[in-house]
């Protein structure tokens, strides 16, 4: 099995299309056409990870936060990214960074905080905009089932919990070819008319290859007529964080508790504990303090992140409770999810988790 084919299964899960424009996801180091000997999983690459690697004798690191993510300009040992990076080329071992583009999965990062908190009737706290794009093409009536057909098998016509779903309107077509043209339907030079079908399916923007593939190769014209459009519909399963309820409100002493003792934290910063239940919840693992308007417009009675500087702790305005767990805390259990992917899509093939703490806050 070669390392493409993993990142192949790590992208049908959480497309790079949908990561962090400020982001550097995807294959950092290393040659997606080499045979993998194992996979190593892990939240972060360090020297130490790397260390485990060769170990357990894995070519391939699967990182949740990217080791480059800036621009590198000189490779000498300098700084821990530089030796990281140095060490990987000799030991020819491949880093991929998945972070964001998790983060932006309905089943990633966010989903299993929640499912740690037990929430309920879970949904995106902030959909990411433009990520669904319409096409639009005209097709002889006759050929109509069989186009659409293929669309709806490379991914166009899904929306939510609804597949195979589009727009059709019947209507003339008229078209003349110059005496280059090869017409499936008619003669070069002659004015042709045609009962047509104008078909429209929505799509979500990293599936445009796979569908504009299908469009080309399953229309009979010579001279395919087509528009891509943006839309500007929120997806409800593309987007960072997530919201939900628990089983029963609890007091907000006792909610602290059980995020501490759930999260393993030392400490949680947070605002005033203010006097109601805590039912309605909002997560987002990582830095997050640019989603809490998010949390307070969708009534959340706290805000699960990290990161949060003094100031940010003024915006909860008394209307939710805002708490900082930690940003290794908050991301902790990533690693095994993406463990728990891997094994389930290479059953008969090394997947190991990393077993070494990556955490450089330590509390006194």
């Amino acid at each position: 099995m070669k390392i493409q084919a993993v990142i192949t299964a790590l992208e049908e899960w959480a497309p790079l299309a949908y990561a962090e424009d400020f982001d550097n996801v995807g294959l950092l180091v290393g040659d997606k056409n080499k045979e993998v000997t194992g996979v190593l999983v892990t939240l972060d690459t360090l020297e130490e990870t790397l260390n485990e690697a060769i170990a357990q004798q894995c070519n391939l690191i699967v990182s949740f936060h990217p080791i480059i993510f800036s621009g590198l300009k000189k490779i000498t040992g300098k700084t821990y990214v530089e030796r990281v990076v140095q060490k990987a080329i000799k030991h020819d071992i491949a880093i991929y960074a998945i972070h964001t583009a998790l983060d932006n999965s309905f089943t990633g990062v966010n989903a299993k905080i929640a499912e740690k908190l037990k929430l309920e009737q879970q949904q995106i706290l902030v959909p990411q905009a433009k990520t669904i794009k319409k096409l639009t093409t005209y097709v002889p009536k006759a050929a109509a089932n069989n186009l659409r057909k293929a669309l709806f098998e490379a991914g166009a016509g899904a929306i939510g919990n609804y597949d195979n779903c589009s727009f059709n309107i019947l209507g003339e077509g008229t078209f003349k070819g110059n005496e280059k043209s090869n017409p499936s339907i008619g003669e070069p030079e002659v004015l042709q008319n045609e009962t047509e079908i104008q078909l429209n399916l929505v799509y979500e923007k990293h599936l445009e290859n796979k569908v504009l593939t299908a469009l080309f190769a399953n229309h009979p014209y010579e001279e395919v007529a087509f528009e891509v459009v943006q839309v500007e519909n929120k997806h409800q399963h593309i987007g960072i964080g997530m919201l939900g309820t628990l089983p029963e409100a609890i007091p907000p002493e006792k909610f602290i508790t059980f995020v501490k003792q759930t999260f393993n934290c030392r400490i949680i910063r947070h605002s005033e504990l203010l006097q109601k239940p805590i039912k309605k919840v909002a997560v987002l693992g990582g830095s997050g303090a640019f989603a809490i308007p998010n949390a307070i417009a969708a009534n959340a009675d706290i805000y699960l992140t990290a990161d949060l500087k003094y100031h940010d702790f003024y915006k909860a305005e008394g209307k939710l409770i805002l708490a900082d767990i930690g940003h290794y805390e908050s991301e902790q259990f990533t690693k095994n999810l993406i463990h728990s992917y891997l094994k389930e899509k290479f059953r008969n093939f090394a997947i190991v988790l990393s077993e070494k703490s990556t955490n450089p806050i330590q509390y006194s």
